[in-house]
């Protein structure tokens, strides 16, 4: 398995998806989206496994701040620019990914 978790050290679920694949003793790959973002190819394969609408987090402080709610906007364009508008934790296991805290799916990876 080739573990990639996407999110902030802040974020609860990205700690707690950390969490679950360290007592399990699986490896990963953590990338910080606060100082890292996602590169084109990488978003295209999430948008696929996971779907695009689920990506974009409403509820986040970066939305609110950029004032997204009142603009149109290309939603790959700014997920590129903004990494933090992203829901997370972002998992990813080579073409399948999930978003949000998932047990119940990566167990399935195992």
């Amino acid at each position: 398995m080739n573990i990639q978790i996407f999110g902030t050290k802040k974020c609860r679920d990205t700690q707690k998806a950390e969490r679950y694949f360290k007592e399990r003793r699986i490896p990963y790959h953590f990338v910080d989206l606060a100082e890292r973002g996602l590169s084109k190819g990488e978003l295209d394969k999430i948008k696929i496994a996971a779907g695009a609408e689920n990506l974009l987090n409403r509820d986040s402080k970066e939305y609110s701040r950029l004032n997204m709610q009142y603009i149109v906007h290309n939603r790959d364009e700014m997920l590129l620019q903004h990494p933090l508008l992203l829901r997370t934790p972002i998992v990813r296991n080579g073409a399948k990914a999930t978003i949000g805290y998932c047990p119940e799916v990566w167990q399935g990876w195992e």
